[in-house]
C-alpha cells in the first residue's frame, strides 16, 4: 500500500505554493492523490506527446478547484513551476478554472458543475470515430457533480454503447440529495471500483483499462 501522507512528497511542496481562497484547499488536496497516481502511473501523455493524436486524454470535470491539477502538471514539466505562484493573476496563465487555451496538457476549460462527464463521452466517442482505440479517456468528477441531471444521459448512453471511458468520482459525502446504494448506484451497467482515494495502488489497480464497458472509480476521502 502507498499513500501519499507526507508534505515531503515534492507535489505537496508545489501544491503549497498555491495560495489564496481561489485555491479551493478541500478540493485540492482531495484530489490530489488521485491526479498525482493518473500522471505518475497511468496516462500516456508527457509535455513532449500533449497534442500526439493517439495520447490519453484527461478531463478535470471538476475544474472549479483546480489547484491541485495545476501542481501536478507543472510536477511533469508541463508549465514552469514558478507559475504556481501567482493563481488568478491579471497576466497569469492559471485561472480559477483550467484554460486549455493557456495552459499545456489541459484538454478542455471546465468549471461549471455537470458538464465534464458529457465532454468525456463526447471526447471517447471522437478518438473511437477516428480509430484511435488504444488512446483511454479518463474524466474526474466531484460528488454534487451528480446532481446535475446532464450526467445522468451520459452515464446511460456510454454503458449503452459500451463505452472505453472511465469516471473517477471523489466522494466527500457532499451531494446534496443523497443516492440509495452510493455513489455506484447511479452507475448501472458500469464496471465499479471503491478504494480508498489516497491509497496510490488501489487507486492505481482501479485505473486499469475494463474491457466492453464503461469504467467507474469511487475514491473515498
Amino acid at each position: 500500500m502507498t499513500v501519499m501522507t507526507t508534505p515531503r512528497h515534492p507535489v505537496h511542496t508545489l501544491l503549497s505554493r498555491v495560495t489564496g481562497d481561489a485555491k479551493h484547499a478541500p478540493s485540492a488536496h482531495s484530489t490530489l492523490d488521485v491526479l498525482w497516481v493518473l500522471y505518475d502511473r497511468v496516462l500516456r501523455i508527457t509535455p513532449e506527446t500533449a497534442d500526439a493524436p493517439d495520447r490519453d486524454r484527461f478531463l478535470l470535470s471538476k475544474g472549479h478547484g483546480p489547484a491541485a491539477y495545476y501542481a501536478v502538471l507543472a510536477a511533469k514539466g508541463f508549465f514552469p513551476e514558478d507559475w504556481l505562484d501567482d493563481l488568478g493573476g491579471w497576466d497569469s496563465p492559471l485561472g480559477h478554472h483550467p484554460d486549455r487555451v493557456l495552459l499545456p496538457g489541459v484538454e478542455v476549460g471546465t468549471g461549471s458543475l455537470g458538464h465534464g462527464l458529457g465532454l468525456a463521452v463526447g471526447t471517447a466517442l471522437g478518438l473511437r470515430a477516428q480509430g484511435l482505440l488504444d488512446a483511454r479517456t479518463f474524466v474526474l468528477l466531484g460528488d454534487a457533480e451528480l446532481d446535475e441531471g446532464s450526467n445522468h444521459e451520459a452515464i446511460a448512453y456510454a454503458a449503452a454503447i459500451r463505452l472505453p471511458l472511465t469516471a473517477i468520482v471523489i466522494d466527500n459525502r457532499s451531494a446534496t440529495h443523497g443516492w440509495p446504494g452510493g455513489i455506484a448506484a447511479r452507475f448501472p451497467n458500469w464496471s465499479v471500483s471503491v478504494m480508498n482515494g489516497h491509497d496510490h495502488d488501489e487507486i492505481e489497480k482501479a485505473l486499469r483499462p475494463v474491457a466492453g464497458r464503461p469504467n467507474l472509480v469511487v475514491a473515498e476521502v
